[in-house]
């Protein structure tokens, strides 16, 4: 009996330190706006994997493989020659109006994330206009537990959620926010 006591204070202490151990949670973002044109005109814009120019962001874009599966793009931001995202396209229906792509890779200083992933989307808005989805999940750019301010899940959900409003921004600028 007393080593059934034991086992079990030995175990209740092990557990806490389990959950403490535990890396980082995936983290998860989604930010829309609506605009007034319609989802067609929209997607003329942002459809096309190859060009990002719509996003402020992004100085330059070079890619191969047009919107085709397992395409590929490496987006140059700031100015010529600054930071760079290496991305891979896994999805595309321009019937659905939508495509996912992944990094393949970027700078933790440039974006504080791993294994990112993300989905652009137009909808139809009943009475008109367009509804634009931006979402991704991630993980935070420093895999270990404590991390530092600049790579924990609070950056990380900052940057991408920074990212996608600059660039939903951008085309509620440009096609007019819908009312």
């Amino acid at each position: 009996m007393r080593r059934l006591a034991y086992l079990l204070v030995l175990l209740a202490g092990l557990v806490p330190a389990a959950v403490l151990a535990h890396g980082p949670t995936r983290q998860k973002v989604t930010l829309t706006t609506e605009v007034a044109a319609a989802p067609e005109e929209v997607w003329a814009v942002i459809g096309d994997f190859q060009d990002m120019s719509w996003h402020p962001a992004v100085h330059a874009t070079d890619g191969e493989g047009g919107n085709e599966i397992d395409a590929t793009r490496l987006l140059t931001l700031g100015e010529a020659g600054g930071p760079t995202i290496d991305e891979v396209l896994y999805k595309y229906s321009a019937e659905k109006m939508s495509y996912s792509y992944r990094i393949n890779a970027v700078e933790v200083d440039v974006l504080p994330v791993t294994n990112y992933s993300s989905h652009l989307t137009v909808k139809p808005v009943d009475g008109g206009g367009s509804l634009i989805e931006w979402r991704g999940a991630f993980y935070r750019g420093y895999p270990n537990n404590d991390p530092p301010e600049h790579l924990n899940d609070e950056a990380a959900i900052a940057a991408v959620s920074a990212v996608y409003q600059q660039g939903l921004d951008a085309l509620a600028a440009r096609f007019g926010a819908s009312n």
